[in-house]
């Protein structure tokens, strides 16, 4: 029963790895061009294990940037998962620590996209997360070792113009056809225009608060948006 959750999970995701495995090639590349040594990249890719929040850290570190800028930087980026967990602490209560470590370690967008569903309607959800969130650190550590091993061959651009894109959207696409989520998305997407220029990248905060201030007045004023 646990083997077969557990592949569930793999099986979940496995269509949200599309762009996220250019997305670890050109991070890869990335990191040596910027100067890095090529187990300085990997490492960082095992400690961060963020995405967009490890490209910028490598740029910001390659440039002899202050540490609390990179900190502060990087903290913002990955201020998303600050919200990741507190929607599932309430389900990860009653898991030991060290189940609360590798989840929360493993809880990526793409992960918490797919898991999130099956966390609300299985007690026994923890399998499905592991599946989901390992298969995707799997595979963005063995593209970041390609793109360390690719080096110059490809170049930084073309991952930067549209791996990161296509990576969220292909989380949001099947929230398309809900018209408050459409709402929701809309004015974090015009607040993040608005406040672009904020230092330490905060409008990443911002604009993910204000955003769910959105929808949480959609669904306390409007009956046919709390469903």
């Amino acid at each position: 029963m646990k083997s077969k959750i557990f592949f569930q999970g793999i099986q979940d995701v496995l269509t949200l790895l599309i762009p996220v495995i250019p997305f670890g090639i050109i991070y890869g590349v990335l990191g040596l061009e910027l100067g890095l040594e090529p187990w300085a990249v990997i490492a960082s890719s095992f400690v961060i294990f963020g995405g967009a929040s490890q490209l910028a850290f490598v740029q910001l570190l390659s440039v002899g940037t202050s540490p609390y800028i990179i900190l502060g930087s990087v903290g913002a980026i990955n201020s998303r998962h600050l919200l990741y967990g507190a929607v599932c602490s309430q389900y990860f209560n009653k898991l030991t620590n060290g189940w609360k470590i590798l989840l929360s370690y493993l809880l990526t967008d793409q992960a918490f996209a797919v898991s999130l569903p099956y966390i609300k309607k299985n007690k026994n959800f923890r399998y499905h997360l592991l599946g989901s969130g390992f298969t995707l650190w799997f595979f963005w550590q063995i593209s970041t070792v390609c793109g360390v091993l690719l080096g110059n061959i490809v170049p930084p651009e073309l991952g930067l113009s549209f791996a990161i894109p296509i990576t969220f959207l292909s989380l949001l696409v099947k929230e398309l056809n809900k018209i408050d989520h459409v709402i929701v998305m809309m004015v974090s997407g015009l607040v993040s225009l608005l406040l672009f220029n904020f230092p330490l990248k905060i409008y990443i905060i911002l604009s993910a608060l204000i955003a769910l201030s959105v929808a949480y007045f959609l669904i306390k004023n409007f009956k046919r948006f709390a469903k």
